[in-house]
């Protein structure tokens, strides 16, 4: 894949959008529809990293499994994924197969996205062999560097996963996909599956290599600190829309959309309060109704929201500058 011009952006989502089929209720019932991303875009630079936040079911790994072209787009008029500017989606297998190594995922379980019967060399050279088919000695000598990039060893080319901890594991799928050298890094909820206080050193191995190597990331988390801590930008996706986007000292700590401050000040805090003054409790997010029909007017967090009018109900809100490099989809924002 070419390396793009300076004003090709490294990776470009336009107008994304996918549903699933869900069983039928009856035989004589048509299949409900799931609408999981709905009319998702963005732009991602060389070297930044894009954080996509919101609750389970929000459309997260869906988009992450788009960007990666594991899952398509709809047939008809469901978007593009542009990576250097070429749509994954409409390239040929064979060039598939070839661009892969420009950007590689990292999964959530570092304890099921590695293979317990072979070695960690093996695993770490995996890409290697399926996309850059290279020379078995030229195989080990690359996984050999991109372990020791993630800080592990040498003797650790010989040892099975069952042998490492949960950190070190995580280690070990960073360093599987730093095999190929690639470009892009998509991270869906890289450390949720680990102690947090491993969290941390997984965390700053991730900004270490996008120093060194000019990575770009888009992690994918629900986790709010997460993506504080490592991210430049943010989307906040709600029922397959984007619902407000911007810098994360922005967002997160004066949000415009109401969901936005709801996902906040549902994080726990622990605080010692003054003397006299009430303990304060975080907010728990009221249920989630079903997802509206995806052609239905309004807004879809209307019935949750707590500055909801009549507009909300009858009028979808479109994404929209509220101020320079801050966008909202709301009537009534903050």
């Amino acid at each position: 894949m070419s390396s793009g011009s300076s004003t090709t952006p490294l990776l470009e989502v336009r107008s994304l959008s996918r549903h699933y089929r869900l069983p039928r209720p009856s035989l004589w019932q048509p299949a409900p529809r799931l609408q999981a991303l709905s009319d998702i875009g963005f732009v991602l630079p060389a070297g930044r990293s894009l954080g996509v936040v919101g609750e389970s079911g929000s459309g997260k790994s869906t988009l992450a499994r788009a960007v990666m072209a594991l899952d398509e787009p709809q047939t008809h008029g469901g978007g593009q994924v542009l990576l250097d500017g070429q749509d994954l989606h409409a390239l040929a297998p064979e060039a598939l197969r070839q661009a892969r190594r420009q950007f590689q995922m990292v999964f959530q379980d570092p304890y099921g996205s590695l293979d317990p019967r072979r070695r960690v060399g093996a695993i770490v050279a995996e890409p290697l062999a399926a996309l850059l088919r290279l020379p078995v000695a030229e195989q080990a000598a690359r996984a050999l560097d991109s372990l020791q990039a993630v800080g592990l060893s040498a003797a650790d080319l010989h040892k099975y996963p069952h042998e490492f901890s949960g950190g070190q594991r995580q280690r070990i799928a960073i360093a599987r996909a730093l095999a190929t050298s690639p470009r892009l890094i998509v991270a869906d909820e890289p450390v949720s599956a680990l102690d947090v206080s491993v969290q941390a050193q997984v965390l700053n191995l991730l900004l270490d290599l996008r120093q060194r190597l000019g990575l770009s990331f888009l992690l994918i988390s629900h986790d709010l600190a997460v993506v504080d801590h490592v991210c430049d930008e943010v989307l906040v996706l709600y029922q397959g829309r984007v619902v407000e986007q911007g810098a994360p000292a922005q967002l997160f700590r004066a949000g415009a959309h109401p969901y936005t401050r709801l996902l906040v000040d549902a994080v726990p805090r622990v605080a010692v309060p003054k003397p006299g003054q009430p303990r304060r409790r975080h907010v728990a997010l009221a249920q989630d109704p079903a997802r509206p029909d995806p052609q239905a007017a309004g807004c879809a967090f209307a019935a949750r929201c707590p500055r909801a009018s009549a507009r909300c109900t009858a009028e979808r809100p479109v994404l929209a500058p509220l101020q320079p490099g801050h966008l909202v989809a709301c009537h009534h924002p903050h």
